[in-house]
């Protein structure tokens, strides 16, 4: 069982599993925002647990796995989501009784699916995904103030611990975040249409470019293909785990671009100007909404 009456104020230990953006991010607003927990950081490349504990990211920084996870009463991985699997196997019989594991991947069905194979009744896995970042890499970007006003989405199904989540809901909470509850189902097909199927198009729009075109680009073309430039491994195992979902999402895309090709093709202004204009009111709408919140900071 989770131990009765944990909150945010009585976190004994926090443990980071892989030390990149993400990771640092959440150690270092930690250490600010709940002080008196414990951070602990783990990262199986030893270069980087060098220069994390060179950039002081962790109250420490351990070279075993096996240590880090060893008192921790909130496991977080902040690894590519493609070694969930192993490392839910690897700590399974490493955690204290209670702990409750989470994550900050942008998929979630097959972490569950992981995760129930992995872990007994006695630890307790809730999804989580805060949606923050950049198209950077590496623990130097983290930032403490990374999840301020940053929505994160908590994923639950039938025998979610009601303790767990709550726990983690005021761990959010407390770093900043905005949370909403949903199921892993339904995050992945909202984030298949929202987060996957731009990254889709900012890469295929890259690679449908001459190079040598490239020099001619101005800020609409960057504007466009910025996050093309995150990393491809991330976004690999991303693709993989949502891949039902993100090529339902291409289809419904290439429907749209064709039928914008054929209002082209047929030189149809009237039609041309209705698909723009029906873009633009809803980016209008979207755009409107970003403002609400930057007021409301």
């Amino acid at each position: 069982m989770i131990c009765k009456g944990l909150s945010v104020r009585k976190l004994r230990q926090i443990t980071v599993i892989g030390l990149g953006l993400l990771g640092s991010s959440i150690t270092l607003a930690v250490s600010r925002k709940i002080p008196g927990t414990k951070v602990a950081g783990y990262s199986h490349r030893a270069s980087t647990r060098a220069k994390a504990r060179k950039l002081k990211v962790a109250d420490k920084v351990y070279d075993s796995l096996a240590e880090s996870v060893a008192e921790a009463d909130i496991v977080i991985l902040a690894t590519p989501i493609g070694v969930f699997e192993e490392i839910f196997e690897e700590i399974a019989q490493l955690l204290p009784a209670g702990c409750i594991v989470t994550d900050v991947g942008s998929t979630k069905v097959m972490p569950y699916r992981w995760a129930a194979k992995a872990f007994g009744r006695d630890i307790h896995y809730v999804g989580s995904h805060p949606i923050a970042g950049s198209e950077q890499r590496g623990l130097e970007f983290g930032r403490a103030d990374l999840f301020n006003k940053a929505l994160c989405i908590l994923t639950t199904v039938k025998n979610t611990n009601p303790a767990a989540l709550k726990v983690l809901r005021q761990f959010w909470t407390k770093l900043g975040c905005v949370v909403e509850e949903t199921t892993p189902a339904e995050h992945d097909r909202i984030l298949g249409n929202i987060s996957h199927l731009p990254h889709v198009t900012a890469a295929s729009l890259v690679n449908a470019t001459n190079e040598k075109h490239l020099k001619f680009a101005g800020p609409g073309f960057g504007d466009t293909s910025r996050i093309a430039s995150s990393a491809a491994n991330i976004w690999a195992d991303i693709f993989i785990t949502n891949s039902a979902n993100i090529c339902r999402a291409i289809d419904r895309e290439v429907k749209e671009m064709l039928r914008l090709k054929t209002a082209i093709n047929r030189r149809d202004k009237k039609q041309i100007e209705r698909l723009l204009e029906r873009a633009r009111d809803k980016r209008g709408r979207l755009a409107g909404r970003e403002q609400n919140n930057r007021n409301s900071e």
